[in-house]
């Protein structure tokens, strides 16, 4: 447990040099800029923006000063929350911080469905068609994932909302229904999480005392019908996540079974598995117990990126089914050239992926106990 621990912290002294590292390199990016342009990066509010205290803020912050001031001046902002302006997060903008707080509950609510089913899945069905090599479940296998992961993003999207909507005779775009929208606002509903399918949950449980719908006829019957009103958004938050869930999961569940299939053959292929049958070891226990194990690690390293892929926001998927979650506003801030919402896009895509890092290492750590001494 002590050498884990060591191995825990030396990882996260490296990650401290490895964001920094980003952080120059991000900054380098707005060098390309003119100050008036960056200066926006600096704006904390509406009123700063429509009384263009532009200036101010260039001579504020040191934009014409030399570049390593302006590093440690921008630097010291970002470490305050203070990302800057973004136009086009809705209707008159918003703080980059702010539409990061909003919109990535979204992007969660779909990747906290797809993730889970891409891991399980992926591994499953890569070590049975490991295990029956040129078999039924082997040929499908390598069929389905080339197929899925040859079929692109937006043109599978675009087919699921058109067979739906000729089956169900229904539009299933954005994260709820206006219906939806127009009952959070009319009954003051609290966004506890940011994340409808909690929230909804969340509010019919314990705050009851704010709808309208409480003080119809008696008490308990309000409750009730407010209680039930509460749930139906979590009902059609999760019926609006099924298809982009369903896009994710047909594309990604792909490759992840093509390397799972691959490193179980190799781990299948290795003399201690030859010994291990030789010594009289039951099929199970050498399979899932010697051979997926060691087989895990280079997945372990997949799994963890294609999970930092999607936390880091959804760009296709979101825009083709209209979800306002973070890769839909970083796909509208590049169109509308906005500079500070896609600079913040790009920390928060970063720090993911260092954390992601982090976490694959750790489980390195855990699957292949060797590595803590390394």
């Amino acid at each position: 447990m002590t050498s884990l621990v060591a191995y825990i912290v030396r990882r996260l002294i490296l990650l401290v040099f490895v964001v920094l590292g980003v952080t120059v390199l991000i900054f380098a990016i707005t060098m390309m800029f003119p100050p008036d342009i960056r200066a926006y990066m600096y704006i904390r509010n509406v009123e700063q923006v429509r009384h263009g205290v532009i200036e101010d803020l260039i001579k504020k912050y040191g934009l014409d000063q030399p570049l390593y001031v302006q590093y440690f001046n921008w630097l010291s902002q970002v470490l305050q929350g203070n990302l800057g302006w973004s136009h086009a997060a809705g209707s008159g903008g918003m703080p980059v911080v702010d539409a990061i707080r909003t919109k990535w509950p979204y992007t969660f609510e779909i990747v906290m469905f797809a993730a889970p089913i891409i891991i399980f899945v992926g591994i499953y069905v890569g070590v049975q068609a490991a295990i029956h090599r040129n078999g039924i479940i082997d040929q499908l296998s390598r069929v389905t994932s080339i197929v899925g992961w040859s079929l692109p993003s937006f043109w599978v999207g675009m087919l699921l909302i058109a067979i739906v909507g000729a089956t169900f005779h229904v539009v299933i775009t954005g994260a709820v229904d206006q219906s939806t929208i127009n009952y959070m606002r009319s009954t003051g509903f609290v966004h506890v999480t940011g994340v409808d399918i909690f929230d909804g949950v969340l509010n019919a449980v314990f705050y009851q005392g704010r709808s309208p719908a409480s003080t119809v006829g008696n008490v308990s019957t309000g409750m009730v019908i407010s209680a039930v009103n509460d749930l139906s958004v979590t009902v059609d938050a999760l019926i609006h996540v099924i298809l982009p869930v369903i896009v994710i999961v047909t594309i990604d569940v792909a490759l992840l079974i093509r390397v799972m299939r691959s490193s179980m053959l190799e781990a299948l292929s290795k003399p201690y598995i030859t010994t291990a049958k030789a010594k009289g070891l039951k099929k199970n226990v050498v399979i899932y117990k010697h051979a997926r194990r060691n087989a895990l690690i280079p997945v372990a390293t997949l799994s963890g990126m294609l999970v930092a892929g999607l936390l880091g926001g959804l760009v296709i998927t979101e825009t083709v089914f209209g979800f306002p979650g973070i890769g839909n506003w970083a796909a509208t801030s590049a169109v509308q050239v906005d500079i500070p919402a896609v600079l913040g896009y790009a920390i928060l895509s970063a720090f993911i992926f260092v954390i992601a890092n982090l976490v694959v290492d750790v489980l390195y750590a855990y699957i292949d106990p060797r590595i803590r001494l390394d």
